[in-house]
């Protein structure tokens, strides 16, 4: 099976280098407000949508109007112009908001280079990049297969990184005979139907107090000021290593599920109506459900497991799995109750995800 895999180094540039991925980062952002401008003139005036392709054969004469641009990648504007038509293409279909313009304020920022004539290549502790030739890069992992293209990205805390996008093979993990159920929460992140619980590492929340004093200490300073640089980057390395932290996590806890078992049946959860709620908005985005979710799903398609997704409706929590018996007043902290038709005595969650896992191979059949 081939699939399209990215691999991210943390790359060291000199300060010419610097110089030349800060201009790109400049240049592919002024491509992007310019083209995305033109579209919303034209649909204003005209009610109708530029295609990517009359854009693209603009570059050329755009170049020569602005000399600046050709001291960057080629690839790397056309790149620019290609994430632009894909936003309008998410747009339209529903899956994300109107194309917004760029702004230089950004903390993080990015810009991607097609692979053409070998222009992208790695080595035991460097990186070759369009314009940049070899990088000092911390490789700690090798790949096999085609590159496809390479970005490189500046974190809020000023750390650079690139990551290569690599077209690869990979074979699917060997049948197992075990499936499991997973009923997401806050007070644990998961109960497993086997009757595990994994905790809530709440990286976000232990990290909460230090954060909070730097962040005060961040709004005391003049914006604009050195001393003000230097405490923006110091709040920003805190949320960094609560990220960090965060998708480590769910990387491995993904990983592990995948590969001990074979069909994996949760609910299909509304995260984002769920964090309007102001109580357990924090709290929510700290768990990441919809990140693990995600990692689940292509996880399950590279390694030839089954994913499903049961109706975020069915009442998990208050059905009886022994018997069917559904309790209808069970308010959301009672962690434990009895089955008044069968006796059963239940955790709330391990019964859940046991309902959860029965419900799915239902479906599924």
């Amino acid at each position: 099976m081939k699939i399209n895999k990215a691999y991210k180094f943390r790359i060291y540039p000199s300060e010419n280098q610097i110089n030349v991925i800060e201009n790109s980062f400049g240049c592919s952002r002024f491509v992007y407000n310019h083209f995305l401008n033109q579209r919303n003139e034209v649909y204003k005036d005209k009610k109708i949508c530029v295609k990517y392709t009359e854009q693209q054969n603009q570059l050329p004469s755009m170049k020569k109007e602005f000399v600046w641009l050709k001291e960057v990648d080629s690839t790397s504007l056309q790149m620019s112009l290609r994430n632009l038509d894909t936003a309008f293409k998410n747009f339209f279909e529903g899956r994300a908001d109107r194309p917004k313009f760029k702004s230089r304020r950004n903390n993080y920022k990015t810009y991607t280079s097609n692979f053409v004539n070998n222009n992208i290549d790695i080595k035991k502790d460097k990186i070759k990049f369009p314009k940049l030739k070899w990088i000092k890069a911390k490789v700690h992992r090798y790949f096999h297969g085609r590159i496809i293209n390479g970005t490189i990205s500046k974190t809020p805390s000023g750390k650079y990184f690139v990551s290569i996008c690599v077209e690869t093979e990979i074979e699917p993990l060997e049948k197992v005979t075990e499936n499991i159920g997973l009923d997401l929460g806050l007070s644990y992140f998961a109960t497993l139907s086997n009757g595990e619980k994994i905790e809530n590492p709440k990286y976000l929340k232990k990290s909460l107090n230090k954060l909070t004093r730097e962040q005060r200490k961040l709004s005391s300073k003049q914006q604009g000021s050195n001393n003000f640089h230097k405490q923006r980057v110091k709040v920003a390395k805190l949320y960094e290593r609560v990220a960090n932290q965060r998708i480590d996590f769910i990387h491995k806890l993904s990983k592990r599920i995948i590969s001990e078992n074979q069909v994996i049946v949760l609910e299909d959860l509304a995260v984002k109506n769920m964090m309007k709620n102001d109580k357990l908005a924090q709290s929510i985005s700290d768990v990441c459900w919809h990140k693990f979710i995600t990692m689940l799903e292509y996880k399950a398609k590279w390694c030839g497991r089954k994913l499903h997704k049961i109706d975020r409706w069915y009442p998990s929590s208050k059905t009886c799995n022994e018997c069917d018996y559904i309790m209808e007043d069970i308010t959301l902290h009672i962690r434990e109750w009895k089955c008044p038709q069968c006796g059963s005595i239940h955790d709330r969650d391990i019964n859940a995800s046991k309902n959860i896992l029965r419900q799915g191979l239902l479906d599924i059949a």
